[in-house]
């Protein structure tokens, strides 16, 4: 099953995440509430994207966004 693990305000940040999880070996999926195209800001959470990754990956996920949030 697959879980989320972050929240992106836009189609973009989402994007520069899935890159960085799937570089470090975690293949990841987006999901959006609306077409980004419709919502390119995030308005109440309209834009937002999340980042769903495999459950038992998911703690290796949040390790590493962590420590590059961190860096």
């Amino acid at each position: 099953m697959m879980v989320e693990i972050y929240r992106a305000a836009s189609e973009a940040e989402a994007l520069i995440i899935k890159s960085f999880l799937e570089s470090n070996g975690i293949p990841c999926l987006m999901k959006a509430n609306a077409a980004p195209s419709v919502h390119a800001f995030a308005v109440d959470g309209m834009g937002e994207v999340t980042i769903l990754v495999w459950e038992n990956e998911a703690a290796k996920a949040r390790e590493l966004i962590r420590e590059e949030e961190d860096a």
